[in-house]
Parts: structure tokens; sequence; C-alpha cells
């Protein structure tokens, strides 16, 4: 006989509201194996976890059941209660009588039989449960940083300063992501590129950090510890080394292109640099708008180049490194705005997005910082900014807020006034969300010192009339249709995630929303994680953010990544898929089937599981058919005597 002790907890009115605790320890206690059995108002507390402790101690239990809220939320904390009073934390379990029990009935005496139940049917399990160690797992003290925006360049800052090497790939000829096309940033309207370039040149010199820029990330197996990563590097047909940024093969390129970093408004060269401060400092050659490498049609760029540093024999390269966690900060890009005809873009030349304005505002940028109409270059007089276009549209578009467009398009009217001074701003919105520090009296030094003209509607059409952009709306505040004739029309599209998402999500194991952001493994509890152990999101990548929230969560993400590399060794969850080689055909089927390649098929044709890679989802177990498979402390015997309880009148 077992000497089994239950703890009941109140959670406050979260369960004893609903759930008659007094009925359930009374019942509980007369359970077979159990000899002790009480409840407490708050388990997870101090008080509770002393109750907890003491009574595994003088009343010599061999194992425990906590009913209270879901194990996601305080089996760690009980478990680790029960190892520091000397039981092995795998004879510890949670009845979840929360959320499976209090929080979904009403009737109290129903809910106080299904808590019964749910205790009983736990203690069954807890009663065959083996005393479970750690498994052990060497660390590779290498970090890689998936994007070289501003997220992947502070995260990987973090973690080289921390002393561990760093390796960051960037699938552009360069760091820095959509920050680098910014003019100004908000609140405190920072130039972009004298608080980003430092960062970039900083990550380019450290001697911790290997940059990988015109790579991407194809491959990635191996576990949390022990990732082994195959990196491909694009051919640029340029020795960065032997490049001294002349400038004479861009000169003479005779192929001219849109250029992205402009964001269309400008062209490039098929030879180019993206931009003055671009790192790598060298020139790229894009093969895709090339007049033609193979066979060579052109070569002129070759031809003028003295320092001999243009290869066209440079083939793509894939290079492999093992590295110790993972962090994932692919960025974000525009909502399509060719899902939103009404509002003409691609059509009228004058209707633009929120980053090929940043554009005409930067200094660097295509008319050298002076806004201009793309239509004619003319100076816009008047200006209308049209809000949350794509963002907050369940109905046809995205449901969710896209977070930063009411404080760029804030910024976007304050520089444009500043720049036209007898120039008229008028902004579309459906109301303001400015959460940050310093953000609402930004918005309130707009629109009142500024005299922008915000319009709470939203608009149903922009069309060409003339040399004008006719904009009609409605103002909510007033019931008056409004009709604007504007020089120049800016969309303050929706942020979604980079198009490479998805991919890298499926190369990772990792899971995303049903918007394509990286899920976390807990909104709240663990921000930054992900549901596999080792892998880590930082910035847009995980969901809309601004410049100060994504290089915070580039440090919470850093130092997650340390956290783990700091460790000698890691230890792995023990609840992991077994075998029984005596009943294993071979047959291969769990093999196929587990989504962590944690299984293979030995040479005496055998099934072998990987502890270290098999996160104990099942899939193996119910795919088996044989039965050589099962799951540590979730066996087939098991699972039945827990349905017996619960069928048990």
């Amino acid at each position: 006989m077992k000497r089994i002790g239950v703890f009941v907890c109140h959670c406050g009115y979260n369960i004893a509201d609903t759930v008659d605790i007094e009925k359930v320890v009374e019942a509980i206690s007369h359970y077979h194996d159990v000899v002790y059995c009480v409840d407490h108002k708050y388990m997870c507390s101090d008080p509770g976890q002393k109750l907890l402790q003491k009574a595994i101690m003088e009343k010599k239990l061999d194992g425990v059941v906590i009913a209270a809220c879901s194990p996601s939320m305080h089996e760690e904390t009980f478990r680790n209660a029960s190892k520091e009073a000397g039981l092995n934390p795998y004879l510890c379990e949670v009845a979840n009588i929360r959320e499976q029990c209090s929080w979904v009935h009403k009737d109290k005496e129903v809910a106080t039989e299904k808590a019964i139940k749910i205790v009983e049917n736990t203690i069954e399990k807890v009663l065959r449960n083996e005393a479970l160690f750690p498994v052990e797992v060497p660390i590779k003290k290498k970090c890689l940083v998936i994007g070289g925006g501003i997220s992947g360049i502070q995260a990987a800052l973090d973690v080289a300063n921390s002393g561990f090497e760093v390796i960051l790939v960037e699938r552009n000829p360069s760091i820095g992501g959509h920050m680098a096309q910014l003019s100004e940033t908000f609140p405190t309207l920072d130039c972009s590129q004298c608080i980003l370039t430092p960062k970039m040149v900083a990550v380019s010199r450290h001697p911790n950090i290997k940059l990988y820029t015109y790579s991407e990330v194809i491959d990635v197996s191996g576990y949390v510890g022990n990732f082994h990563v195959k990196i491909l590097k694009k051919p640029r047909y340029v020795d960065p080394d032997k490049c001294n940024l002349c400038g004479k093969c861009e000169e003479v390129c005779p192929q001219i292109v849109p250029n992205e970093f402009e964001e269309g408004m400008k062209p490039r060269k098929a030879i180019y640099i993206p931009f003055p401060q671009a790192v790598p400092a060298t020139y790229t050659l894009d093969a895709e708008h090339c007049l033609g490498l193979v066979p060579l049609r052109c070569g002129k760029c070759k031809e003028v180049c003295d320092q001999d540093a243009i290869d066209y024999d440079m083939l793509p390269e894939v290079v492999e490194e093992d590295v110790g966690a993972i962090i994932v900060a692919t960025g974000y890009e525009l909502y399509p705005k060719e899902k939103i005809p009404e509002y003409g873009y691609g059509l009228i030349p004058d209707v633009i997005d929120s980053l090929q304005f940043e554009r005409l505002a930067s200094a660097s940028g295509p008319t050298g910082g002076v806004i201009r109409r793309p239509s004619d270059g003319k100076i816009p007089k008047t200006v209308v900014f049209i809000q949350c276009v794509g963002s907050r549209d369940p109905e046809n578009h995205l449901p969710y807020c896209s977070k930063i467009c009411c404080m760029y398009t804030a910024k976007h009217a304050l520089l444009f006034k500043h720049q036209v001074p007898d120039g008229q701003a008028f902004v579309f919105y459906i109301d303001i969300r400015a959460a940050g520090k310093g953000y609402e009296e930004f918005i309130q030094r707009v629109m009142e010192e500024d005299r922008v003209i915000y319009l709470r509607g939203k608009v149903s059409k922009v069309f060409q009339q003339g040399d004008k952009v006719m904009v009609w709306g409605v103002d909510t505040i007033s019931g008056q249709k409004i009709e604007i004739a504007a020089d120049l029309v800016v969309l303050a599209m929706a942020i979604v995630p980079n198009r490479t998402a998805p991919e890298i999500a499926k190369i990772l194991k990792v899971q995303i929303d049903e918007h394509g952001f990286f899920k976390e493994a807990h909104p709240k509890l663990r921000p930054v994680e992900s549901l596999t152990a080792g892998i880590f999101f930082a910035g847009a990548a995980q969901a809309p953010k601004d410049i100060p929230e994504a290089v915070a969560q580039a440090s919470g993400a850093a130092i997650k990544a340390v956290s783990l590399l700091s460790s000698d060794k890691l230890y792995h969850e023990p609840l992991v898929a077994t075998r029984d080689y005596e009943l294993c055909s071979g047959c291969g089927i769990c093999a196929s089937v587990c989504p962590f390649n944690a299984v293979t098929i030995t040479d005496e044709k055998k099934s072998k599981v990987n502890e270290a890679l098999c996160e104990g989802c099942g899939t193996c177990v119910s795919a088996c058919p044989t039965g050589a498979a099962q799951l540590r402390n979730l066996r087939d015997d098991q699972i039945s005597e827990m349905i017996k309880a619960i069928l048990r009148s």
C-alpha cells in the first residue's frame, strides 16, 4: 500500500465558488491509498507550499496530488516544493479542478462531483508513476540570430557582450532592417541612422559575432543546446575584402531596376550598395536583374574594377554551424496595398504608403529629404494621412491593431508641417492609440502646436481628379461628409509578418498564430519563448511593435539565451517515449510520424528514441501497432486505471 497525500486548493473564489471544497476533502479522505487530505485557500502561496512539504516529511508520503489550477500554471512550483521535501518531483501530480471544472460549470453539485472524479483519476495516475530523473544534455555555447533588423542587432550584441559566440544571419545584402529606412523616430525625432548605425558597426566589428548577410537559414536539426544549422550564402559576385567602394562598377552598369530600399521611388543599378551606411560596406551584383552571367552578356563592371573584386564564378555556398540557442527576429512587412483598391495605390501616383513617405522625408532618400509629389516633383500643400489601412477591419482585412501607425502618422504630419509651414495636413483615424512613454504628449503636440486636423472617421474612396487626389470620407463626430482635394495621400498600412515567417517556422518546428506571427509559449509568463525549447522570439516577428518595445524584447530574448548557454549541461524533461524492444517490430511507423525527428530505426531493425529530442507528445505511441511505444508516466495501464476511476460510480 502506498501513502498518497491530497491537497485541495480554494484558489480564492475561482474554485471555491463553484466547488464544495469540504465535500471534496471528505470524499477523497476515504479513497484507497490516501492517508492525508487537506484544503488550503492558496496552495501556490508560500504557506501552501510549506503545508505540502511538512506533510510529505511528517506523513512519509509516497506521492501527492494537488487539486488546483492548470498544470501549466503551477506544476513546476509544486514539483519543486516536493523535491525540496525529499519526494521525487515526478511523484507529484496536479488535478485541474479550475479550468476543467469550476470555470466551466454553474451547478455547484455537478461541479463538486466532477472535481471528486478528477482528483480520483489523478490519484490512480500518481499511484503508478515512476520516480524519474532529468535527461542530461550537453550545450554548444553559441547562439544563432535570424534577422538583422534592430531586434536581431540588439539581441546579437547582448549575447555577444555576455561572452558567447553569435551567428547573425540576414537575407538582405545589409543589416539594418526597416529602421534603416526611417527618417526620424518618434517621439524624440532622433535621426534613425544616427542611433542605428553605431549598433550596425558594433555588430560588424564585434569579435564574438560572425555575420552572414545575403544569406538564409535553410535547415535546422537537433534540439535545445545542440542545434545543427545549415546556412545558404548567396553569391555577391563581389569580394568584400578587395572592393574599395570606388563606385566605377555602378557607374558603368547599364541595367536599371527599382530600388527596394527606396521603396521603388528611385532606381538602382544591377550592381549596388543598398544605402550609404550599409553593413557590410560592399557592392552586391543582383544576378536576377543583371543582363546575364551564364552566359556572360555584359562584363562592363569587371572591366572597370581596378581591384579585381568582381568574380562571376562565385557559387552559392552552404555553411554549417552548431549552436545551443536560436533567436528569431525576422521582422515585418506592410500589408499588400493591392488588397485596398478603393484607395488607388498603384493607379494614382500620388497615393503612397508610410515607408515611401519615410524615404521622401529622409535626407538620404530619393528627393534629398524634400517632400515632393511622385507625379510631378512639386511640393504638396495639402496632404491626407489615412490610418488603419487594412488594420482593425475583421470583415475585409486584418482584425488586429498594428500598434505603431498612430504614432508614425503623427510624426509624418509633424515632418510635413515643419517642411511646409503653410501646408495643411489631415489625418483620418478610427481612434488614437498612443500607449508609450511620451506618446500621448507627442500626439497632443502635433494636434495643438502644429495644427494638424484630425478627422474621426474612415475614408470611403480615393480617386484622381485633374492634378488633385480626391478623398471622400466622413467625420463621425460632426456627422458631416468630408471631401478633400489633396496633393498627396499617405496610407498607414497594416503590419504583417515577414514573408519568410512560415518557412522559418517550418524549419524550426515552432508555431505561428492565425495571422502568421510567431506564437509565444505564454503571452504573459513566457512572452519571448517558443514552445520548442531553446528557440526565442524578438521584435515584430512575434507581433507589431515600436522600436523601444522591439529592443526591449530583443534584450529579453538575449538574456534567455544567455541563461541557457551559461549552464554546463541542460536537463531535459524525462517524460518522454520509451520502447519495449521485445514487442518492437521495427516497422518504422513511429519514425515517420514523429514531429521532432526524435525516433530512428537501428541497424537491428528496432525503434530508438533520442530522449533529448523527444517532447513527449505521444504521436509515436498512438501510431505504434504493437504497443511497444509507451510514454513514461502515461503508460497504457495508467490510462486504463484513470478511465476506470472516472467511470466508477
